[in-house]
Parts: structure tokens; C-alpha cells; sequence
């Protein structure tokens, strides 16, 4: 019994110590710049959201274990029949499958490297296209979107070093087989591929490589002990997110911090997969989109606030009522257009 006893409190000591990160509730004061579109969503946002159920609501009834496969395939297949003016041509980064996306105009010496998003399960350049073909256009820059590996096949830390490598590889290679410095760099990302960027922003500044000009991340997550306070209260309002992690919002914090850390062998509270734990002092202008409707806004909101008390140059604009990661929904939502617009004119201001 006394083994027992004692065998618990070691677990709990970990448990509390060592993968849960500090208190950021300090941080929780909304900032930065809204957009506000009314007092209740548009039909154009209710026709986006119709959509989602349609799609979505087949793949949540199906057995847990065809669930994944699913909904990789509706993914890959968002962008199917869309207008996309963009060249896109397949790429081997170092042996990274990825394309080069180039809207017409773009300057092969501004590059932007494009991390997809997909809960770290799924998503791929192909499926982001819509997303691609915009920052190219809005940016002036050939994206470059990289097909990093996924888990469960994979660690969660390959994924980490696939972009790592990709940021390497960007800094002097170009589409067409450019081997030139680029000009200008950028780094973008949404949800899972935004925490995979705000990750990346400090590998590079700690590695002393050279810095991006600016980043953009569309509603990340940048905290993996899901402490924020809106995974909870904006469940009901988030129309991707919610119906998704419902059931695992019944499950414990605690094992919840435990199944992470058996999951990749990283604790949930280590900056490589919780940005917002991180050093955010020195990082280059960082752009944060989010909703406040969303399950990550609190993310959202406890990045930026560190990061500007940290002295960094963040900034976070938000929008009311919006799904998450509404870019994708260009041009049928407004919301997109503004924010895709508000993406260009920051990418103009940093140069």
C-alpha cells in the first residue's frame, strides 16, 4: 500500500511539475484589432457552416477507426474544382515532397514557406491550395508548401523537423531551380501548421540563422495543454473545431497531458510544441489571425499578449463569428476578403 501511495505522488509531482506549463491567465485580456461584421453571422458565413455539417457530419458518425482516412480525403479534396490562377509545380526539398506555388507576377526571390494545417493528422499542400494561391498572390512571393510528415505514422517531433529543414532549404533555393539567396522571406501557417511556424520562428532565432522578414499564423494553437480558457467556452460557437473535440473535452487535463507526452515523448508544456511557453523575446513581425467564435482565440490572444511583453513586434487581428481558419472559405466569405487583404497590407509594410 505505502509503494502505491508513494508511486502516486511521483505521478501527480510529474503530472503538475513537469507537464503542465505555468498559469498565463495574465495574458487573457483581448488586444489588437477587431473586425466586427455584426451583431449575428452572415448568410454567407451559415452557407459556409451548412457546408461543414454536410461534409463533416457523415465522417463523425463513420467508425472511429475509418474517421482519420475520411477526413484526409475530404481535406485533399477542398480545393477540387476551384479557379486557382497560381502555377503550381511538385518540388523535392531535401526530401520533403513539396510544390511551388506562383500567382502570376510573383518574384521568384520573395518566398514565403507555407506549413499547412490538420491537427498534425492531415492536411497537405494540395489540399491548401486555395490558401497558397492567395498568400502568392497577396504577398508578390512564390509560396513554397511542404508535405511534411503526419503523425500517428509519424513522431510528432518529424513534422518539427521538416520544417526545419524546409526553412533551411528556402533560405537559398528557389522554384525553377533557383539556387539564389532569396530576397525576402516569410513564413505562414494555419492551426497545427501555425504552431508548427511560431515553433519554428524561435528554432531559427536560437540557431542564429537568418530571420524571416514577417510571419503569419491563422488561428493557431500555440498551447498543447489546452489551458486556454475558449476551448471551452467557445466550443458551442465553433463550427469546425467543436463537434471534433467535444467528446475529448470530457477526458481529464491531467490525462490528457499524459496521452501527449505518450504520444510524442515531449512534454505538453515544452515551447517545441506549446509556443506560448517559449523565450518570445527577438522574434521577427508576427501577424495573428483569429476568431473569436473559435476554440483557439485564447491561443491566440496569449501569444500575442507575450509575445509583445516580451518585447516582439506581434500583432493580433481578430473577426467575430467566423469559423476557424476562414481564409480557406476566399472569396465567398467577406471576412476572407478582409483578411486576406489585411495579410497584404501587413506583408507591404514589413517590405
Amino acid at each position: 500500500m505505502a509503494w502505491f501511495v508513494l508511486i502516486a505522488l511521483v505521478l501527480v509531482a510529474i503530472t503538475f511539475l513537469h507537464l503542465r506549463g505555468p498559469s498565463l491567465s495574465q495574458f487573457d485580456a483581448p488586444s489588437g484589432q477587431r473586425f466586427t461584421g455584426g451583431d449575428t453571422p452572415s448568410d454567407e458565413h451559415d452557407t459556409v457552416v451548412a457546408s461543414l455539417q454536410v461534409n463533416t457530419g457523415s465522417i463523425q458518425r463513420a467508425p472511429y477507426r475509418q474517421r482519420l482516412a475520411l477526413m484526409r480525403e475530404y481535406m485533399d479534396g477542398i480545393s477540387d474544382g476551384l479557379e486557382i490562377a497560381a502555377t503550381i509545380t511538385p518540388v523535392n526539398v531535401d526530401g520533403i515532397p513539396a510544390e511551388w506555388v506562383l500567382a502570376p507576377g510573383a518574384d521568384p526571390a520573395r518566398r514565403v514557406l507555407y506549413i499547412h494545417g490538420g491537427a498534425f493528422t492531415m492536411g497537405s499542400p494540395k489540399s491548401h491550395r486555395n490558401i497558397t494561391n492567395r498568400f502568392s498572390e497577396v504577398s508578390g512571393a512564390a509560396v513554397l508548401a511542404i508535405d511534411y510528415r503526419l503523425m500517428p505514422e509519424h513522431p510528432r517531433m518529424a513534422g518539427i523537423e521538416d520544417c526545419r529543414t524546409a526553412y533551411r532549404w528556402i533560405l537559398d533555393n528557389g522554384p525553377d531551380g533557383l539556387t539564389a539567396p532569396a530576397e525576402r522571406v516569410y513564413v505562414g501557417g494555419d492551426s497545427a501548421g501555425g504552431n508548427l511556424t511560431l515553433s519554428l520562428l524561435a528554432w531559427v532565432r536560437d540557431q542564429g540563422l537568418r530571420a524571416p522578414d514577417a510571419a503569419v499564423a491563422l488561428s493557431p494553437a500555440t498551447d498543447t495543454t489546452f489551458r486556454s480558457p475558449t476551448l471551452k467556452t467557445n466550443m458551442e460557437t465553433d463550427a469546425m473545431l467543436g463537434p471534433v473535440f467535444k467528446t475529448m473535452s470530457r477526458v481529464p487535463l491531467p490525462l490528457m497531458w499524459w496521452f501527449s507526452w505518450l504520444q510524442s515523448r515531449i512534454s505538453p508544456k515544452n515551447p517545441l510544441v506549446s509556443p506560448v511557453y517559449g523565450d518570445l523575446s527577438g522574434l521577427p513581425p508576427v501577424l495573428v489571425h483569429a476568431s473569436e467564435a473559435e476554440m483557439l482565440y485564447g491561443d491566440a490572444v496569449r501569444y500575442v499578449n507575450r509575445a509583445v511583453a516580451a518585447g516582439s513586434p506581434a500583432k493580433l487581428q481578430s473577426w467575430t463569428h467566423m469559423v476557424h481558419v476562414w481564409h480557406m472559405f476566399y472569396p465567398q466569405l467577406t471576412e476572407a476578403r478582409e483578411a486576406w487583404d489585411e495579410i497584404g497590407k501587413f506583408i507591404a509594410e514589413v517590405g
